[in-house]
């Protein structure tokens, strides 16, 4: 069997790094993926695809990215359900992340050091 997605869009709000209880990092972002065609009105829509990063990965994202940020994520469709508050059974289709991509560049406070003229390394 396969499961492999790749993507390529921006970001539409900052990614915001929470912990699970056992405190694992994990970072939940929703990307706009622009379709390859305009619809009737001469419009390009977008798709908006939850994604799900963990561990280094989210921490990474929620340090570098903002809203707007264009990254490129590769990963795994999953889908999970949960009963929520009252005792609908609710169904979540995401992609969980096994690699991310910083494509939009280094976030202009990373990019350097005023005081000594130097370039910050992210990584």
């Amino acid at each position: 069997m396969i499961n492999q997605v790749t993507l390529v869009g921006r970001l539409t709000k900052d990614p915001e790094l929470r912990m699970t209880t056992e405190g694992t990092p994990v970072a939940h972002v929703v990307l706009a993926v622009n379709r390859h065609y305009r619809n009737h009105h001469g419009e390009i829509e977008a798709d908006f695809v939850q994604c799900t990063l963990w561990k280094k990965t989210a921490e990474n994202t929620a340090q570098y990215c903002r809203k707007g940020s264009v990254i490129g994520i590769t990963g795994r469709i999953q889908t999970r359900n949960y009963e929520n508050q009252e005792g609908k059974k609710v169904y979540v289709t995401e992609v969980v992340a096994e690699t991310v991509r910083f494509l939009s560049g280094k976030p202009q406070e990373a990019r350097s050091d005023p005081a000594t003229k130097e370039e910050i390394p992210i990584g």
